[in-house]
Parts: structure tokens; C-alpha cells; sequence
């Protein structure tokens, strides 16, 4: 198996892909109003409006902008240099400006409009450079 997405249920897709343009500098693809993907190399990041939840069993299955338990994560060559680009953007949604962390990482701590945790982060100690080796 290998872990190829990521999908956020939103009440907004508009709004929720805008944002994560913004923040990586990338175009996502509008498959329709329901529906977006932002492609990576390794991964999506998919964007599901609620309505899509018909599919999936009804509106039961998920519920948008209550998730407390996930961190979306994103490796980068200099999250420092991402913070001072976005900082302004990113005022109403900082929650941890960069800091390094015990395990070798250094990492901004934001949320997206629904709430959802984001982490970017480059690894700095010896060991997560070696363990990120190629992911970047």
C-alpha cells in the first residue's frame, strides 16, 4: 500500500483550496464545485464539499471544520523563509510561529479557515536530514 491522499470534508471548497494555494504557492485543479485536488509529487490534497458525503454513506459520515486530532504536514527546504513570505497571510490562523523541535525538526503551526492543523516543516538536526533524505 502507499498513502496517496489526504481529503478534507468542507462546506467551502472555494475558500479552502484558495487558502491552501496560497500558502504552498501551487494551483490546485477544480474538478467541479464539490470537488478539488492539490497535487504533489508524493501526494494530494483533496477537498470534498459535504455534499459529496452522499456518496459515502450521508451527511453522518464526517462533519466539516470539527477535526481536533489530525496535523497536515508538509516537508520544505526553509519553513523560516515560508513564515517571514506569509506571516501577514497567516496572522489569523498562527498558532506557533517557527520553533525546532525535540525530535530535529523546525516547524510553523498554523490552521486552515476550517480549523484543521497545518505543520510545515524542514528538517535541521542530523538525523531528521537524514530520515527526509529525497522527500524534499
Amino acid at each position: 500500500m502507499n498513502l496517496v491522499s489526504i481529503r478534507i470534508i468542507t462546506d467551502d471548497v472555494s475558500k479552502l483550496m484558495e487558502f491552501y494555494e496560497q500558502i504552498t504557492q501551487l494551483k490546485g485543479i477544480r474538478y467541479t464545485e464539490d470537488f478539488a485536488e492539490l497535487q504533489m509529487a508524493n501526494a494530494t490534497l483533496a477537498i470534498g464539499s459535504t455534499r459529496t458525503l452522499q456518496f459515502f454513506g450521508g451527511q453522518e459520515v464526517a462533519r466539516a471544520a470539527e477535526n481536533r486530532t489530525t496535523i497536515i504536514e508538509w516537508i520544505t527546504n526553509d519553513v523560516d523563509r515560508i513564515y517571514q513570505e506569509q506571516s501577514a497571510f497567516l496572522t489569523n490562523f498562527l498558532v506557533q510561529e517557527p520553533k525546532t523541535m525535540p525530535w530535529g525538526n523546525r516547524s510553523l503551526l498554523f490552521r486552515d479557515p476550517d480549523g484543521n492543523l497545518v505543520n510545515f516543516f524542514t528538517p535541521v538536526s542530523t538525523d531528521a536530514i537524514k530520515k527526509f533524505e529525497g522527500k524534499i
